[in-house]
Order: C-alpha cells, then sequence, then structure tokens
C-alpha cells in the first residue's frame, strides 16, 4: 500500500475556519478515537516511565489538537505528585479557542499558537510529545519535524503515529462507515490512513533526521511510535 500524500489536499480539520459544532464535533470524535483505539494507552506507558513521583519537568505537546494529550499528561503529574509545566502548541486558533476551554481545569497547561517548524521557544524543555501529526507533513517536513523534536529535548522524545497498512485502512473505513460518520471525521481519518508513514518509513524517517539509538514498535490498532530516551 502506497502512501498517498498531496501537499494541496488538506485534512478539512487543518483548513483555516472558524469554531463551529462541526469542528467540535470533529475534536470530539478524535478524543474518543484516541481512547479507544491505542493513543492514550500508549502515551500513558511512556508517562508512567518517564514522570516519577515529585518530579519537575518542563514539558511540550507539538500539534495539540484539542489539547487532550496535555490533559492526559497532567492528570498522570497530578496522580503522582509531579510538577509540571506543560506547553501545548499547535497552528490553528479555532481548535487552539476549543483546547483552552476544555482545559480550564488545568493552570499547568498554556496554549502556544505557533507554526511547529518556525516555533523557536526560549528556552528547551524535559520531555517533547508530538501524537498524530507526523502524517500530516511531507517526507521532508516529516525530517525537519523529528528534527525539531530531538532539538527541544535532550532527555525524553515520543512521536507516535498512524501505521499505515492495508488492515488499518479496513478498520478505518469500517468505523467511518458505521460508528463516526460526519462528514469532517469521515473524509479526515481516511485520508490520514492512506498519508501515514509505514513501520520501515518512519524508521528511515527518524535516521534521515540524525536520530541514533532510538526505540521503535508498533501497537495496537494501527498504531506505531519512535521515542529517544536519556540513558
Amino acid at each position: 500500500m502506497k502512501r498517498r500524500f498531496n501537499q494541496a489536499e488538506l485534512e478539512l480539520m487543518d483548513r483555516p475556519q472558524p469554531v463551529s459544532a462541526e469542528l467540535e464535533s470533529d475534536l470530539e470524535n478524535i478524543r474518543e478515537l484516541n481512547r479507544w483505539f491505542g493513543s492514550y494507552a500508549l502515551i500513558s506507558m511512556f508517562l508512567s516511565r518517564w514522570i516519577k513521583p515529585g518530579a519537575r519537568l518542563r514539558i511540550v505537546d507539538l500539534a495539540t489538537g484539542s489539547g487532550d494529550i496535555p490533559r492526559l499528561i497532567a492528570e498522570h503529574g497530578r496522580k503522582v505528585g509531579a510538577e509540571l509545566q506543560i506547553d501545548a502548541l499547535d497552528r490553528q486558533s479555532a481548535t487552539l479557542e476549543i483546547a483552552k476551554r476544555l482545559s480550564a481545569r488545568y493552570p499547568e497547561i498554556s496554549f502556544v499558537e505557533r507554526e511547529v517548524l518556525e516555533w523557536q521557544p526560549m528556552e528547551s524543555y524535559d520531555i517533547v510529545f508530538c501524537t498524530l501529526a507526523l502524517h500530516h507533513f511531507s517526507e521532508d517536513d516529516a525530517v525537519r519535524l523529528l528534527q525539531r523534536c530531538r532539538e527541544l529535548s535532550g532527555k525524553f522524545v515520543l512521536v507516535s503515529d498512524l501505521l499505515r497498512s492495508w488492515f488499518g485502512a479496513l478498520g478505518v473505513h469500517f468505523l467511518t462507515a458505521t460508528m463516526f460518520r460526519e462528514p469532517m471525521t469521515k473524509h479526515d481519518a481516511r485520508l490520514s490512513l492512506a498519508r501515514a508513514f509505514s513501520f520501515s518509513e518512519m524508521n528511515q524517517l527518524a535516521q534521515r533526521a540524525g536520530w541514533t539509538n532510538f526505540g521503535r514498535k508498533t501497537f495496537p490498532f494501527a498504531r506505531q511510535a519512535i521515542w529517544l530516551e536519556a540513558r
């Protein structure tokens, strides 16, 4: 199954738009998919490894969407008694407006409206997360994104994304034909899987980005991840 990527073919949620019921519904669907189909479980595994009781850490979540990953991180920090400062970055103002409203009870999260490949923070981070974003980029820009992740933290980096396969494509088509049938969700979910990288392609991207001694693994429900951690 060959990757299908056209820079001019944007996912509907990535197009400039105001806050709308359709966008809010789509972001809610993404949160449900993250919850039930592996992303939360994947990230929680690394939270347990990297965020210990009493830790004080600066964390950034790149391409945060509606902020569900930062809220998951914050909840883990509260559970173990860690002091976390979490920056959540996204380029879409409408999406960030929704994220801020949903995160009103989380003062440890700050939202930043920036383009990830152009953003230059004042300080580095202890941990960098980038979830379900890599497939939005061309191969060259995906390499640049992985380089940015590595530049932002010399300690811990987790990049997770969809895993392109015929099995995954069939699963996405079934879900968007039965449970998640809203037009934006259906269009974007199917396009996302077609734009995702294979396991070997993601490995090659990391190598091109200068990653060495990194972990890599596939996970249930068409998910994969690569990561760096301090030895």
